[in-house]
């Protein structure tokens, strides 16, 4: 009994050791393909856990916690007065509304940017690609994270139905900065 429980743990080790090799890291993490179907993998997963509320609430509490972050945030720099910050998933005529950060005084100047700020999140992303990546051991298990960190990123950074209404509400304030953002490409 003792044999067979000594030649799986060798196995498993082998297997382990292989994983972590650099030669494998290589040439799994450096094909696109493979990290693509990986992503699609963590989404499908994800979305799988959507049966269960209560596992569609734990996995997506992270991703609704930073991207609630972000409203509150930006609404409470212009001036929005954030209040009602909730991350916690609640039944709504549309199915389920995953998070949410009420504000006391949308204006022409605050809405766009309190409304779309989880955006703000994309250059998040691209920091940890560009400079924690690279100084992160190469494992598997640290590749994987990443990916799964990165997803959970990327995805919370997209704003909601609800984010481009509030976004819309002032035309006057669309404007704003389009113009500001037209006049800021021209002086750079």
């Amino acid at each position: 009994m003792g044999d067979i429980f000594s030649v799986r743990q060798m196995k498993i080790e082998m297997w382990w050791n292989y994983l972590n090799s650099a030669e494998f890291l290589d040439a799994f993490f450096n094909n696109r393909f493979f990290l693509i179907l990986l992503v699609i993998g963590l989404m499908h997963l994800k979305h799988y856990t959507y049966r269960s509320m209560f596992w569609a609430a734990l996995i997506n509490i992270p991703g609704t916690l930073l991207h609630e972050l972000m409203h509150f945030t930006i609404g409470l720099i212009l001036n929005a007065r954030p209040c009602n910050f909730k991350i916690l998933p609640q039944r709504s005529i549309e199915g389920y509304v995953m998070g949410s950060v009420g504000f006391r005084n949308v204006t022409f100047y605050n809405a766009v940017p309190s409304a779309l700020a989880p955006l703000l999140l994309l250059p998040i992303g691209f920091y940890i690609n560009r400079y924690l990546l690279p100084e992160m051991k190469p494992t598997l298990v640290n590749c994987i994270l990443y990916i799964l960190l990165q997803t959970v990123i990327i995805e919370n950074a997209m704003p909601s139905k609800a984010d481009f209404k509030v976004a819309s509400m002032y035309k006057s304030g669309i404007v704003f900065y389009v113009v500001s953002g037209i006049f800021a490409l021209t002086i750079v």
